[in-house]
């Protein structure tokens, strides 16, 4: 299943569309292309996780052996993703500082995998994307963690990140 990270694949054409948005707008047809981006992201983190090869070659091999997912990835996307990918294992070291901070009683090294790099992914934004609101950075890897994981996930991700926000300063 997803916890163990046996769950992961590339996201499929009609994922998460949703019918009617509660205010009765309109149907959102497609995902915004930036969390696409972050969902590859993520597996890129998650094959140089597993695989142990360096982020270099994950990044060419992905973007290499997925023709599919890499023809419905602009260039700009495609940089974005790997960009990244590429920041959060660069500076995994701190990254993991601030996620140990944050998350009392629980070792970053036993954290489901797919949990661990979602969390990962998300500090690095909010560290080095001051551009990005704080919340939308939260609310992008809530929806990372309810495609590649589980609902108790979901809650857990949330107040890593909500306190990690905290210790920021960031609102």
């Amino acid at each position: 299943g997803a916890r163990d990270g046996g769950g992961a694949r590339p996201p499929r054409r009609g994922d998460r569309v949703m019918a009617e948005a509660s205010n009765g707008a309109p149907a959102r047809a497609t995902r915004e292309p930036r969390h696409k981006a972050r969902e590859a992201a993520v597996q890129m983190l998650y094959q140089w996780e597993v695989g142990r090869q360096p982020m270099p070659e994950v990044i060419r091999s992905f973007w290499t052996h997925a023709p599919a997912a890499s023809a419905s990835y602009p260039e700009a996307l495609q940089a974005f993703a790997s960009t990244l990918a590429a920041g959060t294992v660069e500076r995994v070291a701190e990254l993991d500082r601030h996620l140990s901070e944050a998350a009392k009683n629980w070792r970053v090294e036993r954290m489901n995998v797919m949990d661990r790099l979602i969390l990962r992914l998300a500090i690095y934004e909010l560290v080095y994307t001051p551009d990005v609101p704080p919340l939308v950075v939260i609310d992008e890897a809530l929806e990372l963690a309810r495609t590649f994981s589980t609902d108790e996930a979901v809650k857990f991700i949330n107040g890593i990140l909500d306190a990690v926000r905290r210790t920021l300063q960031r609102v």
